[in-house]
């Protein structure tokens, strides 16, 4: 019955038909932040709630299973509706699911370098940076954005389904530094994080901050009232392509942050279906989908997450796998794909123009921007450059596609 009612809440296009069939794969795999699989409302664990979950099911939230978690899929507007209105205008997503961490101490970048491969030393005050934790053998444990805060912590956002593995490793270093005699402790936060996404955001958000939004600029962060709620942390980032914010907010305000922000005719609330289209537009990977324990950062493009100084010194967990694949490369590349005709989803294997299987698609949908098929996968990597045609086998059928560049839709980070 739950798809029966999200198939004609998102119906109506072609396009839409076959968005409501993708949002419905972004549950099976769990929406796949990190967990992988969908957990249902009954007969399994009991999901958790947010601090937004009553105002969502007062909005008219979809509420559904997505790592471990309650939360909204979508609400009145269709999945296509709201997709381009964060394009267009401004959204709200709540992503309070995902965990929150404070790094404290003197040796805290020390301790941090030693579970990711960033240069967390590098980073000035209150700028952050996209990195990984990885395996020993080279794998990525999870993505996580680092900010070295000018308040005498590390502060650490990680994925919502990933939270039980990261935090068990973060433990695990923390009593081996302490057991070292090195200064370090965590803090676990239980604040709100909602992401104001969208090119109407410094706009919205700008008349309940005194500080100019105009000198805040992508991945750097403030500690801020807004809307005269104190103690905020805003940091210029987000998951769709388009300038925005992430606001960390005591969780007894947030209903108050959003009701305020919504007050603004330009802001409207979003859920998981169009926030995992807008990131695949954007080239963004999803953790469970894209990568995970079995990919390397080389073979996920993503090398640009290891500092130079980190591949030099090779300190961090897996570097004497990871760092020689940079040069010598790996067999197979995760690239983008454009395909028309019927929609590319996970798993869709990708051939080569005589038919020989080459790789498997991680990510795909109908792109609501470019009105035809986009995807992302991993392909031998002799069939990775721009440009390459190939094809994909959907319904048992060849068809055909092309290598993309990502990301598919240009993004709009706000530099200053």
């Amino acid at each position: 019955m739950m798809w029966a009612r999200l198939l004609v809440a998102v119906g109506g296009s072609g396009l839409g038909l076959r968005a409501s069939r993708d949002l419905r794969g972004l549950l099976r795999v769990g929406g796949a932040e990190c967990a992988g699989r969908r957990q249902a409302s009954s007969g399994e664990e009991a999901l958790k709630k947010t601090p937004l979950f009553d105002f969502h099911r007062e909005q008219g939230g979809k509420m559904v299973g997505f790592a471990g978690w309650s939360m909204p899929v979508q609400y009145k507007d269709s999945h296509i509706a709201s997709h381009m209105h964060t394009r267009e205008h401004c959204s709200i997503f709540d992503v309070s699911h995902m965990l929150q961490t404070k790094v404290h101490g003197k040796d805290r970048v020390k301790f941090m370098e030693s579970l990711v491969v960033g240069d967390i030393a590098e980073l000035k005050d209150n700028q952050g940076t996209l990195s990984l934790f990885t395996t020993e053998k080279g794998g990525i444990i999870d993505d996580l954005i680092v900010t070295r805060t000018d308040q005498g912590y590390l502060f650490v956002v990680s994925n919502a389904g990933c939270a039980d593995k990261d935090s068990a490793r973060m433990k695990a270093r923390l009593v081996e530094f302490k057991s070292a005699g090195l200064d370090v402790d965590m803090e676990f936060l239980d604040d709100s994080l909602i992401a104001v996404q969208g090119p109407s955001m410094a706009q919205v958000l700008q008349q309940g901050l005194k500080e100019d939004l105009s000198k805040l600029t992508f991945m750097n962060s403030t500690l801020a009232t807004v809307f005269g709620i104190p103690g905020c942390r805003v940091t210029r980032c987000g998951y769709t392509g388009e300038d925005g914010v992430e606001i960390s907010v005591p969780a007894s305000r947030v209903v108050e942050l959003t009701e305020k922000l919504l007050s603004h005719s330009e802001v409207k609330l979003a859920g998981l279906g169009s926030r995992d289209s807008l990131r695949l537009e954007a080239g963004l990977c999803l953790y469970g989908n894209d990568i995970d324990e079995t990919t390397s950062p080389v073979e996920g493009t993503l090398v640009w997450t290891i500092g130079k100084r980190r591949r030099q010194t090779k300190d961090f967990p897996g570097a004497d796998i990871i760092v020689p694949q940079i040069k010598a490369k790996t067999a197979r590349k995760r690239v983008g794909l454009v395909s028309t005709g019927p929609p590319v989803r996970q798993h869709t294997p990708i051939l080569s123009p005589d038919g020989k299987v080459i790789g498997e698609v991680t990510s795909g949908c109908p792109s609501p921007c470019l009105k035809k098929n986009i995807a992302m996968g991993y392909v031998d990597s002799a069939f990775a450059k721009n440009g390459t045609a190939i094809q994909v086998e959907v319904r048992k059928k060849a068809v055909p596609a092309t290598v993309s560049k990502m990301p598919f839709v240009p993004t709009n980070y706000y530099s200053g």
